[in-house]
């Protein structure tokens, strides 16, 4: 378990490269100047960035092939997972689907900001974006899973994988679901928070 910044840098450093840190340090500071502005994320949260946002991320990657592409997150807001993904594996193609106005303006500064040719802004609900085969679906603070799985599982196929942070309600979200979801993902312990888990699943959800 992640105890503090530090550990949390590590964790970090083990999962991209020297560039991908600098790439992060700087995300870091475009985070707090733009929190002044518009509220991305708590004031506390950002004292504690790599351990609450940048780890809580990144520790996704331990369940993708490092070849997946491409990625779609759903709901991107501040950028978590999405952003801090596409920063770290610039060679991972990267669709972050987001419908505010505000947040659809910072994501696409951010992402140019920091070089990203990988990460695609999508500026719309969901409903709206045509669907695609994508190899990785995320999501952090999107909807319920089930109200999840019924908007996005037009983007999936039998190979792919969701990775889904659901913090303390992971395993009763899933318990929710019909047997055929539960079959489908199980509950990772998540490396940043205690109580959290993460819904890992392979697959195109068969839904009632």
């Amino acid at each position: 378990m992640i105890a503090d910044e530090s550990d949390a840098r590590r964790f970090c450093a083990e999962r991209t490269d020297s560039a991908g840190m600098a790439r992060l340090e700087c995300l870091a500071a475009l985070l707090a100047e733009e929190n002044a502005r518009q509220n991305l994320v708590s004031d506390a949260s950002l004292q504690a960035i790599w351990r609450r946002h940048f780890a809580d991320s990144l520790q996704l990657l331990d369940y993708a092939s490092p070849d997946a592409a491409p990625w779609l997150d759903l709901g991107s807001g501040a950028g978590f997972p999405g952003l801090v993904l596409a920063a770290a594996r610039p060679q991972m193609a990267m669709v972050l689907v987001e419908s505010r106005k505000r947040r659809v303006e910072w994501l696409t500064r951010a992402s140019a900001a920091l070089g990203l040719g990988n990460c695609r802004v999508m500026g719309a609900r969901l409903e709206s974006v045509e669907s695609f085969p994508a190899a990785v679906i995320t999501a952090r603070a999107f909807a319920p899973l089930g109200k999840l799985l019924n908007l996005s599982a037009r983007f999936s196929t039998r190979d792919t994988v969701w990775l889904l942070p659901k913090g303390r309600s992971a395993a009763q979200e899933l318990a929710m679901q019909p047997t055929t979801v539960l079959a489908m993902f199980h509950v990772e312990q998540s490396h940043t928070d205690p109580e959290g888990g993460i819904l890992v699943g392979q697959g195109t959800p068969i839904l009632p």
